[in-house]
């Protein structure tokens, strides 16, 4: 059938997994035939969706998402959430055995494979499928936002806004026949923009690469302020709260240790950050896949903010790391072995203990190795109980104050280092007289307060 914008591919997808009534795969178009439903995506054809209305969608649809500039079709991206919880070795491998059952084409002779999606670009769908974001910079806009096209066309002068009107008086006469290499220089001209079309801009607009940039220079100015300056904070912080469309925070990142005799892993780490609970690592009991390479878990900072929760990334190597995540580092496990900090931004100790906190698990009654004393105050240590098979989980009821305790020290840390919930903070000139003159942080002006409440 055909796809609409009500029955965008991505949509239709996203809102089946918030209402927790995923798609069926199906070998028919009439997703309405219960005998033809099969969970092998090498033979079925379409997606039948049964919210917010039964309808179906072929699995080769293009959708929005792009990768390498081109879209990807819906069975690479049902597939990318169906095995969202797989390390990335066995996804390739199980992308590979179902492009090997495809067959390389489809029913009619075309093309039909499964693409792999890098591990950044799978991230970043998972998350906005299942509802962590309401933005992808790998998702192109509908139809409908043709809109705000038509305002940039605008606004930089090359459609609408208020024509020129060519000087001379041959221009200024209508009757007059004008010379057709005068009237190509006149196509040239560029359009200018009227006033409401240059002050109003794009819709929508994203704020976020100024908090970004501005979260330094508010640190370093609330450490050297005077009192007095209070009330501009409490202002700034007020006009950020009528924003009625914040911009995407950053999601922070905890490393764990890949060794193995580290008592936390990525299949017991949910569990005991989230319960409160330890069980071993290798045990049946653990919540977590042990072949899963990234895990999320969602805490409230009511220091930092006490409104919205942290959505923490948990991840035990680094190699899949763009610049920038080193900057969402908050904390790092570790067992007291330098080798785990060899492929990281700072391999020296210290040095990455200044920028994110480091935590050391141990056997209460055991003592802490002495590498892990010496790197000082940037690591914090807690003990929990041995595990006793024979108590089992009824046992555990101390290790709640511990995680409790390394939570406590992790939200201390990220509000130290400048992890603070959304205040507003522009750069602004001193003087508008001088424009060699360097940038202050101050509080926004009227007129770019106006443009960020009315987008």
């Amino acid at each position: 059938m055909a796809t609409s914008v009500t029955h965008d591919p991505l949509i239709s997808l996203r809102r089946s997994i918030a209402s927790n009534s995923p798609p069926t795969p199906t070998a028919s178009p009439d997703g309405s035939a219960p005998e033809l439903a099969t969970e092998n995506l090498g033979v079925a054809t379409h997606l039948h969706f049964t919210d917010p209305e039964p309808h179906t969608i072929a699995l080769d649809t293009p959708t929005r998402f792009i990768s390498s500039d081109q879209p990807v079709d819906l069975r690479s991206i049902y597939f990318a959430w169906q095995k969202k919880d797989v390390n990335i070795p066995d996804y390739i491998a199980s992308a590979q055995a179902l492009n090997d059952e495809l067959g390389g084409t489809d029913g009619a002779g075309a093309a039909s494979t499964v693409q792999n999606l890098v591990f950044v670009e799978r991230l970043d769908l998972i998350a906005w499928l299942e509802g962590a974001s309401d933005e992808s910079e790998y998702i192109k806009g509908l139809e409908s936002d043709k809109s705000a096209a038509k305002l940039a066309e605008v606004a930089s002068g090359a459609a609408g806004g208020v024509s020129t009107v060519p000087s001379g008086i041959a221009g200024a006469r209508s009757g007059k026949q004008i010379d057709p290499r005068l009237q190509q220089i006149y196509n040239l001209e560029r359009k200018m923009g009227d006033r409401n079309s240059i002050l109003r801009g794009i819709k929508p607009t994203d704020f976020s690469h100024v908090r970004k940039y501005s979260e330094t220079f508010f640190k370093d100015r609330k450490k050297s302020s005077h009192p007095s300056t209070a009330p501009s904070t409490t202002t700034t912080t007020s006009l950020a709260s009528r924003d009625k469309k914040p911009g995407r925070r950053p999601d922070p990142i905890i490393l764990l240790s890949p060794s193995a005799s580290s008592l936390l892993r990525m299949s017991n780490i949910k569990s005991f950050l989230e319960s409160g609970i330890y069980i071993p690592a290798d045990s049946n009991l653990a919540g977590s896949s042990a072949t899963a390479n990234i895990l999320h878990v969602s805490r409230t900072l009511p220091s930092i903010d006490g409104q919205r929760s942290f959505r923490f990334i948990l991840v035990d190597t680094p190699e899949q790391f763009k610049p920038d995540y080193w900057n969402r580092v908050v904390a790092v496990f570790t067992t007291g072995q330098t080798w785990q900090f060899k492929s990281y931004k700072w391999q020296n100790a210290p040095d990455l203990f200044k920028n994110a906190l480091g935590i050391y698990v141990g056997w209460r009654g055991e003592d802490v190795p002495a590498t892990v004393k010496g790197w000082g105050r940037g690591v914090t240590s807690a003990q929990i109980e041995k595990w006793n098979p024979q108590q089992g989980i009824s046992g555990r009821w101390r290790d709640r104050e511990v995680v409790e305790g390394i939570w406590d020290r992790v939200e201390e840390s990220m509000r130290s280092k400048g992890w603070v919930s959304h205040v507003l903070w522009v750069l602004i000139p001193t003087s508008r007289s001088s424009a060699s003159q360097k940038p202050v942080l101050g509080p926004p002006d009227p007129y770019i307060d106006h443009l960020i409440r009315n987008y």
